[in-house]
């Protein structure tokens, strides 16, 4: 089997898509709750429901991935910033510890896992792990336009920042 991803590049990863979910989680606490709920006609209409899409599913893919014992958020659920600064914290590190424990080829195993329609699924470890990192950026970005929108300057979260940092 052919190895697209090596552990230390699962872990890397993890971990920044956790940094910079964690950097617009801060800086969306900077605005205003009328300005984090407001309607603005993208991705999942506001800016911290949008932030919410991204820690559900980071929930979903972690109890399909790592840990089936915890719960799937239930479908249109809404996030306090409360949950999204302490909860999501919570769940990255739980990502991250899962992370550590890894081998190479831990990555080439499959999950199978349930959709929410009950469809069967399947997908090798490291194509979930990109994809929860991939799907984060994708949204992390629409949230950054939303910022903009409302005249607020989003945070540097591109890859080569979190590469910049010294803790790294």
């Amino acid at each position: 089997m052919i190895t697209y991803m090596t552990a230390p590049e699962a872990r890397l990863h993890l971990r920044y898509s956790g940094w910079a979910s964690r950097k617009l989680v801060d800086a969306a606490l900077a605005l205003s709750p009328e300005e984090r709920t407001r309607p603005m006609g993208v991705s999942h209409e506001s800016l911290q429901k949008t932030l919410g899409h991204i820690y559900a599913a980071d929930q979903v893919w972690y109890s399909r991935t790592v840990d089936s014992s915890v719960p799937l958020p239930r479908l249109g659920e809404e996030y306090s910033m409360e949950t999204l600064v302490g909860d999501w914290a919570e769940l990255q590190k739980k990502w991250e510890a899962w992370a550590d424990a890894l081998s190479d080829g831990d990555l080439d195993q499959v999950a199978a896992f349930k959709l929410r329609d009950g469809t069967s699924g399947q997908a090798a470890v490291w194509q979930i792990v990109m994809h929860v990192v991939n799907h984060g950026t994708l949204h992390r970005g629409q949230v950054m336009a939303m910022m903009r929108q409302l005249g607020a300057k989003p945070p540097a979260t591109d890859l080569i920042f979190y590469y910049r940092e010294p803790n790294l």
